[in-house]
């Protein structure tokens, strides 16, 4: 391999609750640009995906795209992870299932499980936070009944709370695209994978370097609040910030989001 070689990267981008693979536009053309291989995934229900989101039954099966492209990696090849918000749950099981495969893995704003607790965990205490009267603005909750199976719960983003809590810094373009591409999502907070305190090892998923970006002015998730959770990580987790980055640093600072994943990229690769 020449020497020039060795520093383009393969990033494999995971986005939050009710997005899609969209939301990476910018940051891929840029990363893009600079040599390297992007693959931004639509998880199950979300963005293109054809599936609805009451059609997906567990949390394996909504990762599994990530799942089959980690394990994909051809020999010899790892991976840089990027997982945004609620995609961070997506993170640790594709770590755990394919150490080997991953350089580095990135939580942009994202929850960051622990080895040995339930994944659910961080964000369960992230809810707890968001339970006073009209946290949650216009975003709206249902109920889908399975017949003979339990009834599943969908999340959907409002458009109100979109523009006050997450997309306030980013351009107004982009608010607009997201409102048109946002869909019904499940958090799985009662699946097993979620909730198992034996899912994540410290030999598998606490073995890849991890590291924890904090995006400053995040309305969604405070800053305060996301240095706390990295903090009870543990001491191998490195933290970073993006200054006057709202909870979309993908569109608030896509320049400095690339530049930071390219810089982590090296460091860790």
């Amino acid at each position: 391999m020449e020497k020039g070689e060795k520093s383009r990267h393969h990033f494999v981008v995971v986005h939050g609750l009710c997005h899609g693979a969209w939301c990476w536009y910018k940051v891929a053309t840029v990363l893009e640009s600079a040599g390297h291989r992007v693959t931004a995934l639509d998880l199950p229900a979300c963005g293109a995906s054809a599936a609805r989101a009451e059609e997906v039954r567990s949390f394996e099966e909504y990762s599994r795209p990530l799942l089959h492209a980690v394990a994909a990696a051809p020999p010899g090849e790892k991976v840089v992870l990027v997982g945004h918000s609620f995609g961070g749950h997506n993170l640790a099981l594709a770590m755990e299932a394919h150490p080997e495969k991953v350089a580095v893995a990135v939580f942009l704003s994202a929850p960051m499980p622990v080895a040995g607790r339930p994944m659910s965990a961080v964000l369960e205490q992230h809810l707890k936070g968001d339970s006073v009267p009209d946290s949650f603005l216009d975003c709206t909750f249902g109920i889908v009944d399975r017949g003979s199976e339990n009834e599943t719960e969908t999340f959907q983003l409002g458009p109100e709370w979109m523009a006050q809590r997450m997309y306030q810094l980013s351009p107004p373009e982009d608010l607009t695209l997201a409102r048109m591409l946002v869909r019904p999502a499940q958090m799985f907070l009662g699946d097993e994978a979620m909730t198992g305190d034996k899912v994540l090892t410290e030999g598998r998923y606490g073995a890849v370097g991890r590291v924890f970006v904090v995006a400053e002015e995040d309305k969604t998730w405070p800053a305060e609040e996301q240095r706390r959770a990295a903090s009870s990580c543990g001491p191998g987790v490195e933290v970073m910030a993006i200054g006057g980055a709202d909870h979309m640093p993908m569109f608030s600072k896509p320049a400095e989001l690339a530049q930071l994943l390219m810089e982590v990229a090296n460091k860790y690769s």
